[in-house]
């Protein structure tokens, strides 16, 4: 007999429940025994977080694949108090970018702790846990990350050694009533063109879905982009591929006179003199 999930967070009344509609597999049963431990902890510790990464595609999609970890979602503000928690419970712990990315480890075995994107962007904020859904998870009702949220936190995985597209397309397939598509445009306000490019990927795989994402929302970006090119190329040369991938566009502001997403760069103007 299972017993009944004992809330995580205690401010969890009111937060919309979802059950899962598959789980992803881990290799071993210690793997299993880890995240059992860590989620127990987690909840004891009274900290609140966001279960996302693997473990959220999976309850959204139905999609159950191997994975190595546990992503947990957290604000800045908590980032430091989740690693000393486990610290003094005698976990090994790791800051390995101070900007977005902590590990618990026990062993041969860890989980994530991120409050931010990699690339500067997505700052974990009360958003999130306002919008969040909950879920039951190895015996505890849990914060699992919204629909919304976790189109925007994989939108920019986009490296040489992993794409995180097929997870957008999939919830957007799966889950796309549960989307908050204004709040997803105010998210990418700033980054409109990497929307746009996610859903025509989206239109693309699955043409008999199209209507799966608002009329709205397409128009909108689209006369974005008609209004756009009716506008003189900018002046700064910029590569905003970093964003994507540190290493796969490093040459472009090391050698090739771009500027990073901070930072100068070089004029076109003046590359393109120098070029007569």
């Amino acid at each position: 007999m299972n017993p009944t999930p004992r809330p995580a967070d205690p401010n969890l009344e009111g937060v919309p429940h979802i059950q899962a509609r598959a789980a992803p597999t881990l290799a071993t049963a210690d793997a299993q025994d880890f995240v059992a431990l860590s989620v127990e902890e987690l909840a004891s510790s009274h900290i609140p977080f966001l279960l996302a990464g693997t473990y959220a595609v999976s309850a959204y999609t139905g999609i159950s694949r191997p994975t190595k970890d546990l992503d947990i979602f957290c604000k800045a503000g908590d980032f430091n108090r989740i690693l000393a928690h486990f610290k003094n419970k005698g976990f090994d712990i790791e800051v390995e970018d101070d900007r977005w990315l902590g590990k618990v480890k026990q062993g041969e075995h860890f989980f994530d702790v991120i409050f931010a994107g990699s690339n500067g962007t997505m700052p974990i904020g009360d958003a999130w846990f306002e919008n969040a859904r909950q879920m039951d998870f190895n015996g505890h009702k849990v914060r699992v990350v919204a629909p919304t949220e976790l189109i925007w936190s994989k939108c920019f995985v986009q490296l040489r050694h992993r794409y995180d597209g097929a997870d957008v397309v999939h919830v957007i397939l799966r889950a796309h009533d549960q989307i908050d598509w204004r709040r997803l445009l105010g998210h990418m306000e700033v980054h409109w063109e990497v929307l746009l490019m996610h859903l025509l990927n989206f239109r693309w795989i699955y043409p008999t879905e199209r209507d799966k994402v608002p009329d709205w929302l397409l128009d909108e970006l689209l006369e974005r982009l008609a209004a756009q090119r009716q506008l003189p190329l900018p002046q700064m040369k910029i590569c905003r591929g970093r964003m994507f991938s540190r290493i796969d566009f490093e040459i472009d502001v090391k050698e090739w006179g771009f500027a990073d997403v901070g930072g100068e760069g070089e004029l076109r103007q003046e590359q393109e003199g120098a070029l007569l």
